[in-house]
């Protein structure tokens, strides 16, 4: 890592070369330093909604769903959905998630979200990925690996690493940070006046004998007058000018290169501007498209998450005995949508219609 200036809050996201666990704090220093990135990613797990499971057995169904509501996730929580976001906040952040599955009375008694700080992924042939526990005198592999699972976002061929959505960010969020950190700056010196007070002796010699002692009272008494917790007048003798300083000075415009470094920071997170409270110029049938790729980013985190859910109700179903298979029924992701497939199934309805009374037409004149 480079050297960076520490007066800066995030001097980390300038010059870094990602490596191994330090990429996964520079990420999470990213979630920290850009609010729009952290908003971002909260705002898709709460978009990526939640979903019920089908069985054939109408009493299994029940029983399973009731499960799922009611397990416990980690140390606080409750029921799978809470488990889900923080894999899916994990996966999204780092690039790789890593849950557990606890047993307990012969069933699943609690889901635990693992730290990758914790784990080790270790790909043993380009089909095979071993969980791996780290421990003081190396790394471990985990007892009952059928309990484990992980997951990986864009990995590259051959590699257990996945690529975080965050993946070229720190570049972008490192120029946006310091345009802050220097507007910050700026504000703290010209928003706080500070002054210049300038005594010139005149040609006088006795003058120019105590102009060492006259300007010691002259900045004795300004800073008399300039106390918070008074208010008084300055008055001198002689040739005193004062004069803020960086009056003349003008802070840069930021408006432009700020939203050429939130521009690529949203296109590379896929959440629609006005979700993230950018008021950029859209027109409705802009936003209607955004919303419409927003759907497609969601329908493509739910199919990552289908392989843990599907693991999670048929390690229940197995160990309480049930057979068969589950089908994963998430909710649509929002009203408009239901608008839509209501639209849709309308418009297929009268196409149907039309197209049974033009064949019944031909027929009769068959």
């Amino acid at each position: 890592m480079q050297a960076a200036p520490h007066d800066q809050p995030f001097a980390d996201l300038n010059g870094y070369v990602p490596l191994a666990c330090g990429e996964r704090r520079l990420y999470a220093a990213l979630r920290e330093a850009v609010p729009v990135i952290d908003a971002a990613i909260d705002k898709i797990l709460r978009l990526v909604g939640s979903f019920t499971v089908r069985c054939a057995d109408r009493e299994t169904e029940r029983k399973l769903n009731a499960f799922l509501r009611t397990v416990k996730v980690n140390s606080t929580q409750i029921g799978v959905q809470s488990f889900l976001n923080g894999y899916l906040s994990q996966l999204l952040t780092y690039g790789n998630a890593v849950g557990e599955m606890v047993l307990g009375g012969g069933t699943i008694a609690a889901l635990y979200n693992a730290s990758l700080d914790d784990v080790e992924l270790k790909a043993i042939s380009p089909l095979q990925i071993d969980v791996y526990r780290r421990e003081a005198g190396g790394s471990v592999k985990v007892r009952y690996p059928e309990l484990v699972f992980c997951s990986a976002l864009n990995p590259l061929p051959g590699s257990a690493q996945g690529r975080s959505l965050l993946h070229g960010l720190p570049f972008v969020s490192g120029i946006l940070v310091q345009i802050y950190h220097t507007i910050g700056v700026n504000w703290e010196r010209l928003g706080n006046v500070r002054f210049a007070v300038t005594y010139k002796p005149s040609g006088d010699p006795g003058d120019r004998a105590y102009a060492r002692e006259r300007a010691q009272q002259i900045a004795g008494e300004w800073s008399r007058a300039m106390r918070k917790d008074s208010v008084s007048d300055f008055v001198a003798v002689g040739d005193v000018s004062i004069k803020a300083i960086g009056a003349d000075n003008q802070i840069l415009d930021s408006e432009v290169p700020v939203r050429q470094m939130l521009e690529q920071i949203v296109a590379k997170l896929g959440i629609p501007p006005f979700l993230l409270g950018l008021s950029w110029s859209s027109t409705e049938r802009m936003s209607a498209q955004q919303a419409d790729i927003l759907t497609s980013e969601l329908e493509s985190y739910r199919r990552l998450l289908n392989p843990v859910i599907d693991k999670i109700c048929g390690m229940w179903l197995r160990l309480n005995g049930c057979s068969g298979l589950c089908e994963i029924l998430w909710d649509n992701i929002t009203l408009q949508d239901e608008t839509e497939l209501a639209s849709a199934r309308l418009q297929n309805a009268k196409a149907a219609k039309i197209e049974e009374t033009l064949k019944q037409g031909k027929e009769g004149i068959a």
